[in-house]
């Protein structure tokens, strides 16, 4: 009995930890959602415009897999205390195998934002670095 209650307090704790890291990510992805919202990332071009709407495309895309896997583990998370209610080596596997489904879910999940992220920072960066700080200066002012 010893090694079920350990079992489970390890996938309870990897839980906590996925859910922990997608809370993070909401927040993150509500500042970025603002950042492309904002008039300094207003596209010059029309190609500059199809780039970022690709990427508020994505990002809705991929705040609703958030919501999804957050909710799955949140059912995998109340399920967890029916272990005890059927045979040990049934309900083991039947939990473990659930339990690494959702783990590889949550390890794709953050890759594909990992990666959705670092295009939209690129894409950022490159914005920014045109818009000189001095292209908004009265031209009439001089040395």
């Amino acid at each position: 009995m010893m090694v079920r209650d350990r079992q489970i307090e390890v996938m309870r704790g990897e839980l906590q930890n996925w859910k922990s890291y997608l809370q993070f990510i909401e927040g993150e992805m509500a500042f970025i959602q603002k950042l492309l919202d904002s008039y300094v990332f207003e596209p010059r071009t029309p190609k500059l415009f199809e780039r970022l709407e690709t990427f508020k495309q994505h990002f809705t895309i991929s705040k609703k897999e958030r919501k999804s896997l957050s909710a799955i583990m949140a059912k995998h998370e109340n399920g967890l205390g029916g272990i005890y209610e059927c045979t040990q080596e049934e309900c083991d596997n039947h939990y473990y195998e659930k339990h690494q489904g959702i783990k590889e879910k949550f390890t794709d999940y953050i890759q594909r934002y990992i990666k959705l992220k670092k295009e939209v920072y690129d894409y950022a960066g490159s914005v920014l670095k045109r818009r000189s700080p001095f292209t908004d200066v009265d031209s009439s002012i001089s040395d």
